[in-house]
Formats: structure tokens, sequence, C-alpha cells
């Protein structure tokens, strides 16, 4: 795998948002979230509630641990057939919002590290044959985790499509497990993998990556984007050698914007990445004056000010992209900061 691909020394995470089909697959085969958890000797309440993030390597361990709980030999393969459009966090979003595939395809190479560090997207066209390579961060013998990934990229593509994609000739570096299984592989792909590969790739078609994206609405691209941009920002800023430290404030701000869009923010996930309890987090912010609340209200009131300037977001969407789960919750509280709703505020800054 090319180096520059993956930075080794930056804490590798997942996304909450990309556990919740591997919980989905467990469960619907009669699995819990505690008993995953108790199996990877996780501490309790590791999952449920769903974490806003974890590390890489618990992931990976979860996927083989729940393919053994569940005595399901293509478990990777049902938990990417779970893949949604929040699993992919907020550059889910600007897939949906890309006139065709080739320009999903080239979001998904720079966005995909706001949803995980399991790997890298590289993508190479000639003439008309195109090849996408998935270069894994873990070794072969991980299947169900390349299964995953795949199978999530085959599913949520016939989304975007609105109809089922060709196959393509898909080339896998593991060897595939049980022949007698192999059936499992033929109905996800729609054809069978070719096993003990030198690499995981997809040749297809190139003709493909001028399908559009049926009900992409493009007009929120521009504003998608300038979002997950400051969201890479963020990342390469606390990754730079020798950066100055933050205040606690803006440190935790920080953890919040990058967070929002992936769901609920707390208290605890927020101290766990910046390596505090969450006593010592709010002793410490409250020593700088401030509370866990007033940050957050802090961070959501100025995001959302600049999506409503933007004109191209819906209040669903942004409701969404400042962790709400319903429009109401974020309409009240917009109604508590600034004395109107949000659409009237919209209306009155036209």
């Amino acid at each position: 795998m090319p180096a520059e691909l993956f930075d080794h020394a930056k804490p590798a995470r997942v996304a909450g948002s990309y556990l919740q089909p591997l919980l989905e697959a467990a469960a619907a085969r009669g699995v819990s979230a505690l008993a995953l958890q108790q199996a990877a000797g996780l501490p309790p309440g590791a999952l449920d509630p769903l974490p806003e993030s974890l590390p890489a390597d618990t992931y990976v361990r979860l996927l083989d641990i729940g393919a053994g709980l569940a005595h399901d030999p293509h478990f990777g393969l049902h938990v990417g057939e779970r893949v949604k459009l929040g699993t992919y966090t907020v550059y889910g979003l600007i897939l949906l919002s890309c006139r065709d595939f080739g320009q999903a395809f080239e979001q998904t190479m720079r966005y995909e590290q706001l949803a995980h560090d399991l790997g890298r997207s590289t993508l190479r066209a000639d003439g008309g044959l195109a090849e996408y390579t998935w270069h894994s961060n873990y070794p072969a013998h991980c299947r169900h985790l390349a299964d995953s990934v795949f199978a999530g990229i085959r599913v949520f593509g016939n989304w975007l499509a609105g109809a089922p994609l060709p196959p393509a000739e898909l080339s896998l570096m593991h060897d595939g497990g049980d022949p007698a299984g192999h059936a499992e592989y033929v109905r996800v792909f729609g054809a069978l993998p070719r096993f003990h590969a030198a690499a995981n790739v997809a040749r297809f078609d190139a003709a493909l990556l001028r399908w559009p994206v049926p009900n992409a609405d493009v007009s929120l691209y521009p504003v998608l984007q300038q979002h997950a941009e400051q969201l890479l920002k963020e990342r390469a800023a606390r990754a730079a050698p020798g950066a100055a430290p933050e205040g606690i404030v803006q440190q935790v701000r920080g953890v919040i914007v990058r967070r929002l869009s992936h769901g609920q923010v707390r208290v605890a996930s927020v101290a766990e990445e910046l390596g505090l309890a969450p006593r010592t987090l709010q002793r410490k912010l409250a020593d700088a004056g401030a509370s866990f609340q007033q940050v957050l209200d802090e961070a959501r009131f100025a995001l959302a000010r600049d999506y409503l300037r933007q004109g191209g977001l819906s209040l669903v969407d942004i409701a969404f992209l400042l962790g709400y789960q319903e429009q109401s919750a974020f309409t009240h509280a917009f109604r508590e900061w600034s004395g109107m709703n949000p659409g009237a505020w919209r209306a009155a800054g036209r």
C-alpha cells in the first residue's frame, strides 16, 4: 500500500455511525450489543448507546467476534448489506449531492477518512476500464472487513443509482472461506469474486463513472463540501507536528464540530477523545468559565447560522448536520438561541 494513503502516527478511529450496520447485522442473528461488548472485553456501555467513535482495531475485532457469536461465515457481507446514508457521516450526504458516479468516487477518496481509518480508496481509469482499489490497513485474512466494505459499496451504489448496478469484476485478497458458501458472494455481488488476489480491486466499465445520480441535489454540494473541508482541516491541525496546544474550550469545540453530523454529542465521548475523565473535562471547562452545554450550544448556533445563510439546505438537513434526531428539536433550540424560528431567521437574513 502506498505509504501516503494512511498515516499510522494518527490514532485510527471508526465513527459510531459506521459501527451501526455491524450491530444491526449481529442483532438480526440474535447477538446483542451486550454480548459483543462482553466477548470483546469492552467496558460497560461501550456499544450501547452507540459511541461517537471507537478504535479501528476494536471495530475489526468486533467483526470477527460477531461472525463467531452469530455462527455466520458471511457476517462481513451481511454487515455491508445494512449500510445506509448515515453510515458514512457527512461524506454520505456529499455523495448524495454528486452529479454522477465519477464525482462520487472522487469525494469518497477525499472524505472517507471522516468515517473511518480502516483503509483508503484509489481509482484509476484506463481507456474503457475503471479500476477501484481499496487499500486495507489490516491483513488479508481480515475477510469480514473487506467483505463488509465492498458489500457496502455495492448496496450504497445501487441505492444512489436507483437500480442494480452491473456486477463488477471483483478480486479480493482473502481466501473466500468455505467454497460451499460461495453462493452468498454471488447473491450479494452478482458474480463470484476472484480470491487470493494481490489486491482488493473492483474493475468495471468506465462508462459507469458518467452515470448520473438520479436524485442528487447538486445545490447542496458546495455547502456540504465546505463543511467536510473544515473537518479535514481540523483533523490535520490536530495531527500536525509541533501544533500549539489549544485551550480546553477550543479543544472541546473542535471535537464537537467534527462529531455533530455523526449524531448526538456527549460529554463522555468528547472526554474520551481528549484523554480525560468526564468529571475532569467538566472541571477544566468550569475553570475556564464555561460548561459543556454552553460550548455545545455555541458551536451549534454558529454552524446553524452558516447553514441557514447558504439557502440550499432544508431545515431537516440542518437538523441532521447539527446532531439532532428531529427537526422540531432543532427549531426549539434555535428559538432559544436567537428569539425566532430558523425559517424566520433565514427569511430575515435574505
